[in-house]
């Protein structure tokens, strides 16, 4: 039995099947077999865009089919194969945020497949080269908007996945209104995230 992350080999690849039996609290995510480990608890910064976002789009998915769920939580990506047996799943990650319209993507353990919107809160633990990594899992696997949060810079990076590809939107700041592009008519007050 893995009751510590110490006990694992971090020059090797694992699969879902793999994460599923690990009995240690430190929070990880595979991306494409590598482990990852996380930023320690998140800043209140962090917390408070994270809370405030997630309220923002709790209240107006309320009755649509879609659903808004906030970190910890599963989400098993690979290339757009949403069938897979879990010793074939080999990235698992933890988004702060994210937007499933397809419902039977949720089963008890999380998401299996892209969801629909994925946010991103950067903290001084998260990595240039994490985060180019989880753009390109996230860009093949077909998540249809991506945003990044810079609470540094008070600044938020838009992409849209247009024909299999992210492209940038805008790099929006505080003052501006941002319009959510898989919700036509739904606009976030940059304001309120920043607040």
């Amino acid at each position: 039995m893995i009751t510590s992350i110490d006990q694992l080999d971090l020059s090797k690849q694992y699969t879902y099947a793999d994460y599923l039996t690990w009995q240690f609290d430190e929070r990880v995510e595979l991306i494409r077999g590598w482990i990852s480990r996380m930023s320690p608890a998140p800043l209140v910064s962090h917390q408070l865009i994270s809370m405030t976002l997630s309220n923002e789009i709790y209240s107006y998915l309320k009755g649509k089919d879609c659903k808004v769920f906030a970190a910890p939580f599963d989400v098993r990506l690979d290339n757009k194969r949403n069938s897979l047996p879990n010793k074939a799943i080999t990235s698992v990650v933890q988004p702060d945020i994210c937007v499933i319209c397809d419902i039977e993507k949720l089963d008890e353990k999380g998401c299996i497949g892209a969801p629909d919107w994925i946010i991103e809160i950067l903290s001084p633990g998260n990595t240039r080269k994490e985060m180019k990594e989880k753009f390109s899992l996230y860009e093949e696997n077909g998540v249809k908007e991506y945003w990044i949060v810079d609470p540094v810079h008070l600044m938020i990076q838009v992409f849209d996945l247009k024909e299999d590809k992210f492209a940038w939107r805008s790099n929006y700041v505080k003052e501006d209104l941002i319009p959510v592009g898989i919700f036509e008519g739904f606009i976030i007050d940059s304001n309120l995230v920043f607040d």
